[in-house]
């Protein structure tokens, strides 16, 4: 089945060159120019990745960003002119599961999208196997892509769970950021370190009955993050 993707963009010319080249890909794709029609699309079909320009009329992309996260965890990449660090982080603390600074080349877009889609819930074999990662409370299903946290469900961001997958399974190891960075999102990924801080605050937030008191992901200070 193909997979199906939502294009936001006011730039129309951009939206085109991407929506025919992913569509060579045997992508079925929709597209949207503002920040109103992408929310509501998001709303009313069930998307395999959104590609959200941060720059959008009518409601900005990081807005629409929060307000989806609100009721799906479907991976979201952000596009931006603006290559201020600052502003991809934003985009990360929004909820968005990685993003690309304009101009991109086609070529990198596409792997992204194709390495993101290998790794969501959408794309896992239909026959694969449950295995299960329990951990004082917190249950991981890496083949239905499910977390558990005392009975019950925690949604993740594809980005969040392929960390926490991570630390699940190198339990009481530390790790750089640089290493995480490098392993969870890849060699080609264009971010920073702080593209880690903010996932780990994110999961936190999520599974951690006291963030600023964590019991689960650890710092080590000067180092990195380990999984007690």
């Amino acid at each position: 089945m193909a997979h199906k993707i939502l294009v936001v963009d006011d730039e129309k010319l951009i939206v085109k060159g991407i929506k025919f080249s992913l569509e060579q890909e045997q992508m079925e794709v929709e597209t949207a120019f503002d920040g109103e029609d992408a929310l509501n699309l998001a709303r009313r079909n069930n998307y395999d990745l959104i590609l959200l320009d941060v720059m959008l009329p009518k409601l900005d992309g990081l807005d629409v960003c929060r307000q989806i996260r609100e009721f799906s965890d479907v991976p979201i990449i952000m596009l931006t002119a603006k290559g201020e660090d600052m502003d991809k982080i934003m985009g990360l603390e929004h909820g968005a599961d990685d993003y690309m600074t304009k101009p991109f080349n086609i070529v990198e877009l596409k792997a992204r999208i194709k390495a993101i889609l290998r790794r969501s819930r959408n794309d896992a074999p239909q026959d694969e196997k449950r295995n299960l990662i329990k951990i004082r409370g917190l249950e991981m299903d890496t083949g239905a892509r499910r977390v558990f946290l005392k009975n019950r469900e925690t949604e993740l961001t594809v980005k969040e769970f392929d960390l926490l997958q991570f630390f699940m399974e190198n339990s009481g190891k530390v790790y750089s950021r640089e290493h995480l960075l490098h392993t969870v999102w890849g060699s080609d990924f264009s971010g920073d370190v702080r593209t880690v801080d903010v996932h780990v605050r994110r999961i936190r937030e999520k599974i951690e009955e006291n963030p600023s008191a964590p019991k689960y992901i650890h710092t080590k200070w000067g180092v990195g993050y380990y999984f007690n």
